[in-house]
């Protein structure tokens, strides 16, 4: 495919009446990194919900891994999401399931055998350093690695898409930062696209990106 995310003149509302985005034009290829900013309920969560299929088309066209979203169903939003992986602001962890069960979550949805699951897992939590945590439950962990849990789960199945919403938010620079590393890391190693909304650019993270500013419910490039 040409285009990972590719959307045109797409509009978007929950109760279609106000339009939150408005008419945007937006195109996002292969192992982009891209971030979306913008202040405040300028409707970056919004955008981001749309990408996975939690939030329907108004109007225009959404075309996601290849997935047309103007017509969306069940079916089709977890074809999509086999593709994608999401990083949430407040994690969404399964507080009753240990770490390394919440890692193995998505390749248990698929249909992977247990065993397949537990070395995916293994590995993951190797790779956010930590394995030492398998055991533990989320409400045992700081924040920083509730959301280290958070990304190793949404790499289980390799995604070809990333996609974080305000994924260091609630997380202190030494926290942010690791989160940062990992993502930089992620695209390096594995080509996946990453999408991050947020309202703040790390200074620091020495690498090429993209961005693009929300504003008034339309979305700008910043050169």
């Amino acid at each position: 495919m040409s285009n990972i995310i590719e959307a045109r003149n797409l509009s978007l509302s929950y109760d279609k009446k106000e339009l939150v985005i408005k008419d945007a034009n937006f195109s996002v290829k292969a192992k982009d990194f891209v971030f979306i900013t913008g202040k405040s309920g300028s409707g970056k969560s919004t955008f981001i919900k749309s990408l996975y299929g939690e939030l329907h088309v108004h109007s225009g066209s959404l075309n996601v891994c290849g997935f047309d979203l103007r017509d969306v169903n069940t079916q089709k939003v977890n074809l999509l999401r086999k593709h994608t992986g999401v990083i949430f602001q407040d994690y969404k962890l399964i507080n009753e399931w240990n770490v390394e069960k919440n890692v193995m979550l998505p390749l248990m949805i698929a249909g992977y055998s247990k065993q397949v699951c537990k070395i995916q897992a293994h590995k993951l939590l190797k790779h956010v350093k930590l394995s030492h945590k398998a055991e533990k439950f989320p409400l045992e962990l700081s924040g920083g690695e509730q959301q280290r849990v958070a990304m190793a789960r949404a790499l289980a199945h390799n995604p070809i898409l990333i996609i974080a919403d305000e994924p260091t938010g609630n997380l202190d620079d030494y926290s942010s930062q690791v989160i940062w590393n990992l993502l930089k890391s992620v695209r390096q190693h594995i080509g996946s696209t990453i999408l991050i909304a947020t309202h703040r650019i790390p200074k620091t993270l020495g690498m090429d990106y993209k961005q693009y500013f929300l504003q008034d419910g339309a979305i700008h490039e910043v050169s």
